[in-house]
């Protein structure tokens, strides 16, 4: 049963979230962690970010430094394998084309077929730190990603040539910004992508992370306005940190409402605000399940108590 059926066969409000892969070196306790706290709330799915390699630089034998490539956060495919296994909860891993070449994107299709994962979330993906621009070393936009996995679904590898057996389709979700992305020119270009990229046959949107749900509400008015009738999946995410006032709307692009930035000015510790993140996110949740979203979707990242605690309210 793919993403989009469990959602779909839910009885009420979904819930789910999204994980980050551990360090290098790093073992999956953390991983296991966070799926154990919140696995009492019956998540559909879960999402495991990938991430592209990233040039730093490291003392060689002679004590010179130089540029190498280094992947900080390595084996999606391994843990959304380990995961299923372990919880046999279904898994959906991020495949992106920021980092990875159109040959590489198509092994990981291939060792997913054989995995038996067959739900993907398409995304471009960020810029790499040492770049000043997004510069594409596949695909070049999440439409293309699609296209290409459109093509290995119907039987066709990267280089064109055809397949001689053809294992079990993929599906997959792709992302929106209720807030615009921050390389679009307007929210009236954006929906276009949007539009496109259902057209391509994503089967349902999910949101970069938001805090004013009115720019949510607005937002999915747009898109049916305009024929995008798949479900439209919000992401939230608490704050947990003082600093985060202006490092999330900084990072991804996002406002917060006066009520919600006075409250979290008042805050004189990383507790307080965290105090303040838990209950506004219980209400963003709350409200967004009377307006009757098919699902809502966490962003876990150095949030997972608090997200615990606004599921116990919600969920």
């Amino acid at each position: 049963m793919s993403v989009i059926d469990r959602i779909a066969s839910s009885e009420k409000t979904a819930f789910s979230f999204e994980l980050l892969p551990p360090l290098k070196g790093k073992g999956l306790e953390s991983v296991y962690k966070t799926i154990d706290t919140l696995r009492e709330f019956d998540p559909k799915y879960i999402n495991i970010t990938t991430h592209r390699s990233e040039l730093v630089y490291r003392e060689n034998a002679q004590g010179l430094f130089e540029r190498v490539s280094e992947r900080h956060r390595p084996g999606t495919v391994a843990i959304a394998a380990a995961i299923q296994h372990k919880y046999g909860i279904p898994v959906v891993p991020h495949i992106l084309c920021s980092g990875f070449t159109r040959e590489e994107t198509e092994y990981v299709l291939i060792d997913l077929q054989f995995l038996g994962i067959t739900d993907l979330l398409l995304l471009r993906g960020d810029k790499a730190k040492h770049e000043k621009t997004y510069i594409p070393t596949g695909n070049v936009h999440a439409t293309d990603l699609q296209a290409q996995v459109n093509a290995f679904n119907n039987g066709f590898f990267a280089d064109g040539l055809p397949m001689t057996e053809t294992g079990e389709k993929f599906s997959y979700g792709m992302a929106c910004y209720p807030e615009k992305h921050d390389e679009a020119p307007n929210l009236e270009s954006d929906l276009y992508w949007a539009k496109k990229k259902v057209e391509g046959g994503a089967e349902y949107l999910v949101t970069q992370m938001f805090f004013d749900n009115n720019a949510y509400f607005r937002f999915v008015e747009k898109c049916r306005q305009i024929g995008i009738n798949v479900p439209i999946i919000p992401g939230l995410k608490p704050i947990t940190l003082c600093n985060q006032i202006n490092v999330l709307p900084k990072v991804f692009h996002v406002d917060l409402p006066e009520a919600f930035a006075a409250e979290l000015r008042k805050c004189k510790t990383d507790a307080e605000a965290t105090e303040v993140g838990v209950e506004w996110c219980t209400l963003q949740a709350q409200e967004l399940v009377k307006y009757g979203v098919p699902s809502i979707h966490f962003y876990t990242l150095m949030a997972t108590p608090s997200v615990k605690r606004v599921a116990q309210q919600v969920f």
